[in-house]
């Protein structure tokens, strides 16, 4: 088991996503930000199936056929688009709803901060993008969060962090403060 390498992993990426947070307005989230991953339930396998390369979930659902802590994981953070599924009492179906903005915004500083923590001195501004491209096909996400937040990634590989956290501090943010 890798507890330490986890835990430093986790670490790194949780204050990076807080910095992240910071720069596009809503630190509070970003200092809250995947504190699930301590749980017993997440810590323990993430550390058992720990690489440093990726997702410790991946490892862990292509041995066991799903992973118990993506489960508990994404049913207590918003940031993740699954999430936000809903029974439809019209289809009778489970169907993704539109996200908050916030989360969204907390969602884009988690897909960058992953980048950079998964691919270190390999990372650059349009690497989040083509990873959520790479998924896009195989995604149940409400194409109005897509949208979004395929606009940001495309706005931080076209124009870098400057300008898309002034972007989502300026536009994306602005009725959630009102």
């Amino acid at each position: 088991m890798h507890f330490v390498a986890h835990f430093k992993t986790v670490c790194r990426h949780r204050h990076m996503v807080f910095r992240h947070c910071c720069r596009a307005g809503i630190p509070l989230q970003g200092l809250l930000h995947d504190l699930s991953k301590f749980s017993a339930t997440e810590f323990l396998a993430g550390a058992k199936y720990y690489q440093g390369t990726r997702s410790p979930n991946e490892a862990e659902r292509e041995q066991k056929g799903y992973s118990a802590a993506w489960m508990h994981h994404k049913g207590r953070n918003r940031h993740h688009f699954e999430f936000w599924t809903d029974y439809n009492p019209k289809t009778k179906c489970m169907e993704p709803v539109p996200m908050p903005m916030r989360y969204i915004v907390e969602m884009f500083c988690d897909r960058v901060a992953a980048s950079k923590v998964y691919l270190g001195d390999a990372y650059t501004d349009a690497a989040p993008l083509a990873y959520f491209q790479r998924g896009k096909h195989i995604r149940t996400v409400h194409p109005r969060t897509a949208a979004v937040l395929e606009h940001l990634l495309t706005m931080l590989a076209e124009e870098g962090e400057a300008k898309t956290f002034a972007h989502i501090r300026k536009h994306c943010l602005k009725s959630h403060r009102e």
